[in-house]
């Protein structure tokens, strides 16, 4: 990993490389993702190599569960935590993120949709026809989630 701390120092080979935006949350869901059953905080630690802050570890999975991507359990004192969302399911509230801070919804996703390659736009098509099939379950996922009237696609309910 090169970094020796949660504070981006370097190791003894000189400076180390500054992580991507995400990456540590990242790299802290694939552990929970790999964990046989609900763990603490100090085990995720261990498994990404323990150099990280035990604070840094804790930050990183509170900000995943005001995510909605990892759960935690009261166990003793702590928490046992587990992973709620894959990697996908991350990258999909980073979108819904960046998309629910414009103000034209509609300009950004005729942006989005008309910069993507072909066989991307294709596979689109075919997910918006997906769920048109399964309308009801989108509905309570909507719901679920509190988004108010209009759908991912931008069309009123």
């Amino acid at each position: 990993m090169g970094q020796q701390d949660g504070r981006g120092g370097g190791g003894p080979g000189g400076p180390a490389r500054r992580r991507g935006q995400g990456e540590l949350e990242v790299q802290v869901l694939a552990a929970l993702r790999a964990a046989p059953e609900p763990v603490p905080a100090r085990w995720v630690r261990e498994h990404l190599g323990g150099t990280l802050a035990y604070t840094t570890v804790i930050t990183i999975l509170t900000r995943l569960q005001a995510k909605g991507v990892v759960t935690r359990q009261r166990a003793g004192r702590s928490f046992a935590w587990t992973a709620a969302a894959d990697e996908a399911g991350l990258a999909a509230h980073r979108m819904r993120r960046v998309l629910d801070g414009e103000t034209d919804r509609q300009a950004v996703l005729t942006s989005f949709v008309s910069s993507l390659p072909p066989q991307d736009e294709e596979l689109l098509r075919r997910l918006f026809r997906q769920t048109q099939e399964t309308g009801p379950a989108r509905e309570s996922a909507h719901a679920e989630r509190g988004d108010g009237d209009a759908c991912a696609d931008g069309r009123e309910r």
